[in-house]
């Protein structure tokens, strides 16, 4: 595992193969890394499904409203949700969309993120300075390469528990 230097601004996500680490950027996205982790320690993203996988671009996860595979889950109405809590502007920078960064997920509107992000599975650079990046996995990105792919995935894979080291 990687060496933790920041435990208030990293994240510790478990998957079925393990725990994937996750350095936040609060410098350069300070409202979607408040967001994470004020979600993180309410246990919204306990359990909730990886709804939109595709093989060589990224993951995406994070409907709290609708994604809990432990609460009325529905695959079809999973990433169609977000938090109770209102969305974020945007937090566009100079950081790219590489292999391993977090993206928020959002609709057309540049300020709709809520709680939905994506882990880029490759340097996906035609993303750059169009959705914000707030993070980036240190350790245990073999576990998100081994999520399985699916729009949505017929057996949906789910984020066991994701915490701030912090609080670990």
């Amino acid at each position: 595992m990687a060496e933790i230097k920041d435990p208030e601004n990293t994240i510790i996500m478990t998957l079925k193969g393990g725990d994937v680490i996750i350095q936040l950027l609060p410098d350069i996205a300070p409202g979607h890394v408040e967001r994470m982790k004020t979600l993180a320690r309410a246990g919204s993203y306990d359990n909730v499904c990886f709804h939109r996988v595709i093989d060589g671009f990224m993951a995406q996860t994070g409907d709290v409203a609708n994604g809990n595979m432990e609460k009325d889950f529905n695959i079809r109405r999973a990433g169609t949700g977000g938090s109770d809590m209102p969305d974020l502007k945007a937090e566009f920078s100079k950081i790219p969309h590489a292999r391993g960064s977090i993206g928020a997920a959002r609709s057309s509107s540049p300020d709709s993120a809520n709680s939905q992000f994506f882990i880029n599975f490759k340097d996906n650079d035609f993303l750059n300075g169009q959705y914000t990046v707030y993070g980036q996995v240190i350790s245990g990105m073999e576990h998100v390469d081994a999520i399985t792919k699916g729009e949505p995935p017929a057996n949906p894979d789910r984020m066991i528990s994701v915490k701030v080291a912090a609080d670990v």
